[in-house]
């Protein structure tokens, strides 16, 4: 058997399948680059609260996968390999350290590093810079688009194309926003952070917001991004909160009252018109403008792209892949990972799906 690419999925199933005998190639010069740097070095391996409602697009597919393998049987395998989670912001787990993880998913198979794989051929033929070799089963556990600089290419794309599959159209996912020249003054207030409600088609999520001097980042607007195609998004800056619970003393100035930076306000009121100044000398109209740090409503005009995206959403069609991640158009032809076109929340919900659906795929490769 081949397992193409030593990225998180890749690993997590050369461990389930440790007796077997497997080569596994990586074009890299080292094994598991995004889980070192994931985490800020410290790796979100998973989360306390994991649903399939995590995940874009939500599916019966990825459902199933979960309740094959969720974050109880993660935790599990974590504990197992001597090693210990630390839950460093609510509900999310990381490691001390990202270094633990890659020891404990080094492989005992035999690895290939710093080979690119040029080809594969019928009777799964794999043509690489190093020689060709041949397995009975083809597992292709490549990644996305995102982090070019790690190596990230489309050669899991082209392989499933190849095998006749199709693929949903690949986009950057938790990455920031470009915004309009409406929302120019968002660039004023680079570095200026606290927590807003974002909400976009349904979904609402309280965590910070980062202005940038090229829009609007932070995880807020990184998990808005995996649902935003195009259109407006909604950011409540009093995260829930309404204006008038926080303007009460008529004798002072709106900027003392609110909870949020000077500097934001400062900016917002210039945004929208109206002066700094105590809450009795406001009329209707400014105390409605004002009301829009409760409902502000902006359209992007794109995304921070595949350099700064955390993922890469879309991928290879999930309603051509098994329950055990295999081709229904290729017997022997696995799928795994992030190059499957489902794509998790921030908070620790990719490297758990990397760990599922490897072991529905180590299920399939059992039978």
């Amino acid at each position: 058997m081949i397992i193409l690419g030593a990225g998180a999925s890749g690993l997590f199933l050369a461990d389930f399948l440790k007796n077997r005998n497997i080569l596994i190639i990586e074009h890299n010069s080292k094994i598991g680059e995004k889980i070192k740097i994931s985490g800020g070095g410290k790796c979100n391996i998973t989360n306390k609260h994991v649903n399939y409602k995590n995940y874009y697009p939500q599916s019966k597919f990825v459902k199933n996968t979960l309740q094959k393998a969720g974050n109880k049987e993660l935790l599990k395998w974590i504990k197992n390999k001597g090693l210990k989670v630390y839950e460093l912001k609510k509900g999310q787990y990381f490691f001390k350290s990202s270094d633990e993880i890659l020891k404990a998913l080094t492989p005992k198979h035999k690895i290939m590093l710093n080979t690119e794989i040029i080809d594969i051929k019928e009777g799964f033929e794999v043509v690489t810079s190093k020689g060709v070799f041949r397995g009975k089963n083809i597992v292709v556990s490549l990644g996305g688009k995102s982090y070019k600089k790690l190596g990230a290419s489309e050669k899991g794309y082209e392989i499933a194309k190849k095998f006749g599959h199709n693929i949903i159209p690949v986009k950057p996912a938790l990455v920031g926003f470009t915004v309009q020249p409406s929302e120019a003054w968002f660039k004023k207030l680079s570095g200026v952070s606290f927590k807003a409600a974002v909400s976009i088609n349904g979904k609402t999520f309280i965590q910070n917001i980062l202005f940038s001097h090229r829009g609007i980042t932070g995880p807020a607007i990184l998990n808005a991004s995996l649902y935003w195609e195009k259109g407006k998004i909604k950011v409540d800056f009093l995260a829930g909160k309404k204006i008038g619970f926080f303007l009460k003393n008529r004798h002072k100035q709106i900027i003392s009252q609110l909870p949020l930076p000077k500097a934001f306000v400062k900016e917002f009121l210039n945004h929208i018109s109206v002066q700094d100044k105590k809450v009795m000398f406001l009329n209707k109209k400014e105390i409605e403008k004002l009301k829009l740090l409760e409902n502000y409503e902006f359209a992007p005009a794109g995304t921070f792209g595949f350099e700064r995206a955390e993922v890469t959403k879309g991928g290879v069609d999930t309603n051509e892949i098994n329950e055990f991640m295999e081709s229904e158009k290729v017997k022997g032809l696995y799928f795994i990972g992030e190059v499957l076109n489902v794509t998790g929340e921030l908070g620790g919900y990719n490297f758990q799906w990397a760990f599922s659906s490897a072991y529905s795929a180590f299920l399939g490769l059992s039978l």
